[in-house]
């Protein structure tokens, strides 16, 4: 009879061998010497598929968080875990475009050793080869990580146009790892994440909340719904409300996200030095198309040399780091910047109105957010709210 680990060696010569490719780290993994016995040949056997193109991009960095925890979290451990998030997964070039998904839930791998790691991606697409330099130096020195998904150190790195973010196979998207709400129900600044029904001063009419959220002013007044501010909703079920209390649909899986109109987050102590802390959010920035809208640090000497990003909580992230690192604000200006940075967490929002959150906790409310010109707002933003007042596109 063929042995378990003759089949297992097999295997993992067919997967190098498809691959084509050293940094395969199925070997690494098997030959880890922790755990209990055999424990790390079934987990080798597993990570196999993780690399495989129809495989979760996620699951690979669940995979990595078990090979420290599960096998002794030694040194060949924690190797063979690295290798697994810098590992190439395997796409198919002739299907979606030869999209090279890569993690967008920023709570993986959790794993504090295996964070602030980038992986590779086909040469094909990394034609300059700068995704391949960043992983590798990422590895030799991890990134910055706080609340920042695999795909979102690759976008802060200018690197988000080559790869495509992948929701967790449960489901959680990027925006709502960062936010904490893991039931479907997102709640703009200090709002509620256990899915009763109250965000901020908002009052719920039913604590059967299903992951409805609502905006600033919106008004009416139906059950199974969550207000913001002053207003209610009549919308039932997985809709979100704009500020004029307008329906405009699902905008994350599980649930929908709402932006709130900002508290200030000022006590009356800060001081921001060199710097104002406010954010923009305005299309066609580095040399993205114009319909493309992204977050930027508004204050050229706060921005320095941060890259534009599609999710803002990089931006917010980086802004905070910069009153200390070179704005030379005092501690009140921090820890107001941190705590706006939570709004804009909670709020889970991606448009103009994020930025003027942001803004307002900062003390800055009606501050320019497209001060090259152009449109305030990302153009399906816009086509959605004439639609909503009537008009046809």
């Amino acid at each position: 009879m063929v042995s378990k680990v003759f089949l297992l060696s097999a295997v993992v010569a067919y997967v190098e061998a498809r691959f084509g490719q050293e940094q395969v780290p199925i070997s690494a993994i098997s030959a880890v010497q922790g755990g209990n016995p055999g424990e790390a040949a079934t987990i080798a056997g597993g990570a196999i598929s993780d690399l495989l193109g129809a495989a979760n991009a996620c699951d690979k960095l669940a995979t990595a968080d078990k090979i420290f925890t599960q096998l002794g979290g030694g040194a060949d451990a924690l190797a063979a875990a690295m290798g697994m998030v810098t590992a190439e997964k395997n796409t198919n070039p002739f299907a979606n475009g030869n999209a090279q998904n890569v993690c967008g839930d920023a709570s993986l791998p959790a794993t504090a050793e295996l964070r602030g790691i980038t992986p590779l991606i086909d040469p094909d697409v990394d034609v300059d080869g700068k995704v391949a330099a960043l992983s590798k130096s990422s590895a030799a020195s991890p990134l910055d990580a706080t609340n920042m998904s695999v795909f979102d150190l690759l976008d802060q790195a200018g690197l988000g146009s080559l790869v495509a973010s992948q929701a967790n196979a449960g489901g959680a998207t990027a925006a709502a790892s960062t936010s904490g709400n893991a039931n479907g129900n997102a709640n703009a600044a200090s709002g509620n994440s256990s899915n009763n029904g109250t965000a901020t001063t908002g009052n719920a009419s039913n604590s059967n909340n299903n992951g409805n959220a609502n905006q600033a002013s919106g008004s009416s007044s139906s059950s199974s719904s969550a207000s913001q501010a002053s207003g209610n909703s009549n919308n039932n079920n997985n809709n979100a409300n704009d500020a004029s209390g307008d329906a405009s649909g699902s905008t994350a899986t599980g649930g929908n996200t709402a932006a709130a109109t900002g508290a200030s987050t000022l006590t009356g102590g800060e001081d921001f030095g060199k710097c104002t802390p406010t954010m923009i959010f305005e299309g066609g920035q580095g040399n993205r198309p114009a319909t493309e809208f992204t977050f930027q640090i508004a204050d050229p000497v706060a921005r320095g040399g941060q890259q534009e990003a599609l999710n803002p909580n990089i931006i917010t992230n980086a802004l905070c780091n910069q009153l200390t690192n070179v704005c030379d604000a005092n501690a009140a200006a921090v820890t107001a910047c941190e705590a706006a940075k939570a709004q804009v967490s909670a709020a889970g929002t991606k448009d103009k109105s994020t930025a003027d959150l942001f803004n307002t906790a900062m003390g800055f409310a009606g501050a320019v957010t497209n001060p090259d010109g152009g449109p305030a707002d990302a153009p399906a933003k816009a086509a959605n709210r004439m639609m909503r007042r009537g008009l046809r596109l």
